[in-house]
């Protein structure tokens, strides 16, 4: 993507943050016409010495693990919050609107778990539960066998191992004139103003305390055995 240095960061734990805090991700690959295709689906992020690792699966019917199947390499991209931002928070006028966000990019190799593995998909899923309704792992694990068998069945699990990553966070961090104005606007602003309003203060642009980023850091370490 577009990375101007002064929005660029190399810190993984910023990096980290974007993927757990806004999971749902865009998966990108080719068709066999050379075409983007692109699925819409919640990864878990494993996060380890040698880097990231993502894991998530799809239905069966969606044709975008045959692409996997056939050419590993994929993109992956996760949206973080992002808003509006007026020219007004400059103290001049010759300035024009912008728009801030945060987003990270993933260059990643694909690997399918084994359409018979249902072990493997079963831990899987786990982890997913542990990110976003970990009350529901006794629902699930407590499911009459030949339904689970069954719904198991009805995907495609898949680990994507992160080869490059870009974190881009532009919040106008060149323009410190007009970090006040934009913390406080975004401050009184709606849910996506006000997250851009904490990631101006967990980068220091202003002053302020951060909420704690919560969890530990691999959430399925604590579900695996659930």
């Amino acid at each position: 993507m577009y990375l101007p240095s002064q929005f660029a960061t190399q810190d993984q734990r910023l990096a980290a943050r974007v993927m757990r805090e806004h999971p749902l991700a865009s998966l990108i690959t080719t068709d066999d016409a050379g075409l983007p295709y692109v699925s819409h689906l919640p990864l878990h992020l494993q996060h380890e010495d040698t880097g990231f690792r993502l894991l998530g699966h799809m239905a069966r019917p969606n044709v975008q693990w045959r692409h996997l199947q056939q050419r590993a390499r994929a993109l992956v991209t996760f949206m973080g919050p992002h808003a509006y931002m007026s020219p007004s928070v400059y103290p001049d006028r010759a300035r024009v609107p912008s728009w801030n966000y945060v987003a990270v990019h993933c260059s990643v190799t694909a690997r399918l778990l084994d359409h018979d593995d249902a072990h493997a998909k079963d831990a899987l899923l786990k982890c997913l539960i542990g990110d976003h309704e970990p009350a529901y792992a006794a629902q699930w694990r407590d499911m009459e066998g030949e339904l689970a068998r069954k719904l198991l069945a009805g995907i495609v699990a898949f680990e994507l191992q992160v080869d490059h990553w870009q974190c881009k966070i532009k919040l106008n961090q060149h323009r410190p004139e007009s970090h006040a104005a934009l913390h406080a606007a975004y401050l009184g602003g709606g849910a996506q103003q006000q997250a851009l309003a904490d990631w101006m203060v967990r980068l220091g642009l202003v002053g302020g305390s951060s909420a704690p980023s919560g969890g530990p850091d691999d959430p399925c370490d604590s579900n695996a055995d659930s």
